[in-house]
């Protein structure tokens, strides 16, 4: 009987340690885990931030673009008057043109061309993203990355200057990659200042005017004023991406703020203004060598190159033309910066990936 009593017990003692063995706890969260895992290390990847970097340029492109608009046309205007005065000196009647601020820039636009025209080009915008973006911030992403490394692979604080180098050769690398679509898009934004100076259409639409440029200039031609494009680029982007990140990161270590929305708004105003300042005087230089005329082998009627371009605009017009449309891009450059880094941030963070 006594053996038969410690039977019983002994059985009952032995049937609970079994529902351990599985451990119920353990084992939903070490599966999570590994669920997690491939999530986490697609969001960080390469190919996900090259995605992120496109939406968010097209939706911050998309905002802003009436403003990129105004600023190409305040950039021609100093250029199509001297195009005036040689027509008539030749007997020619052309249509006068007015001298405009940036305001009375876009009303005009929107009462002689319509609301509509405002957004002309931005398709061609939108191509030159799927490029550009994508480029810039990846390259910058790893260039950074691989700096910040010392000589044991741990990572450092990345100085200024580094920053600064990842800055100027991502950027000038992806304009240089999206400088044919950036063509298109500045002389599809001009076919409506020409036609209303009495200009004969020169495209019509995006796949008219990659077709014109491959027949007058060849694959060459698709790169005509890439020069001046990669040299705003670059320091577009030394002001854009250099900006953003020593000020976002200056701003969370010295006020001892949190990755949020407060630090990403102040960091990418910077951003803004130091890249309008840095880019304009290019960016002039860019916008009259790819928007001049062409003959029939793709050579440039007004200027032989961007040196030559300079040149000639700051003999004719003053050094202070090189800043014409700064105000316009300075205010699309704050708002597109804005709008780019918060959708980058937001898009990040809903996917769970870590930290620009």
């Amino acid at each position: 009987m006594q053996s038969q009593k410690q039977t019983v017990p002994n059985t009952a003692t032995a049937a609970p340690p079994s529902p351990p063995a599985p451990d119920p706890n353990a084992a939903p969260t070490a599966g999570a885990r590994n669920q997690l895992r491939p999530v986490i290390s697609f969001a960080d990847s390469f190919a996900c931030t090259y995605i992120v970097s496109v939406i968010g340029a097209a939706n911050a492109e998309l905002v802003t673009y009436p403003l990129d608009l105004t600023k190409t046309r305040l950039q021609i205007q100093g250029e199509a008057a001297r195009h005036q005065v040689a027509t008539n000196a030749v007997g020619k009647t052309h249509p006068q043109v007015q001298y405009r601020g940036m305001i009375a820039t876009a009303a005009g636009i929107v009462r002689e061309e319509g609301p509509l025209k405002l957004w002309q080009g931005v398709t061609p915008a939108l191509y030159r993203h799927l490029v550009y973006s994508g480029v810039r911030i990846c390259t910058y992403d790893f260039a950074r990355k691989e700096l910040a490394k010392n000589e044991k692979g741990q990572n450092v604080s990345l100085p200024l200057w580094k920053s600064a180098l990842c800055g100027v050769s991502s950027g000038g690398l992806a304009q240089w990659l999206a400088s044919p679509a950036d063509l298109v898009k500045v002389q599809i934004q001009m076919e409506g200042k020409r036609r209303l100076m009495g200009e004969p259409p020169r495209v019509h639409s995006t796949a008219h005017a990659f077709r014109e440029i491959l027949r007058r200039g060849g694959i060459k031609g698709l790169w005509k004023g890439s020069i001046p494009n990669v040299q705003r680029a670059a320091l577009v982007n030394l002001g854009d991406l250099t900006t953003y990140d020593t000020i976002k990161h200056l701003i969370m270590n010295k006020l001892h703020m949190p990755d949020c929305h407060t630090v990403h708004v102040l960091a990418s105003v910077c951003a803004g203004f130091v890249a309008a300042f840095l880019g304009t005087p290019a960016d002039v230089v860019k916008t009259r060598v790819m928007n001049q005329p062409t003959d029939e082998k793709g050579r440039g009627l007004l200027y032989r190159g961007a040196i030559d371009c300079l040149r000639q605009t700051v003999n004719k017009e003053g050094f202070p033309a090189l800043y014409k449309g700064f105000l316009p891009c300075w205010i699309r450059m704050a708002p597109w910066s804005l709008t780019f880094w918060l959708s980058f941030e937001q898009i990040r963070t809903m996917i769970g990936a870590s930290s620009y």
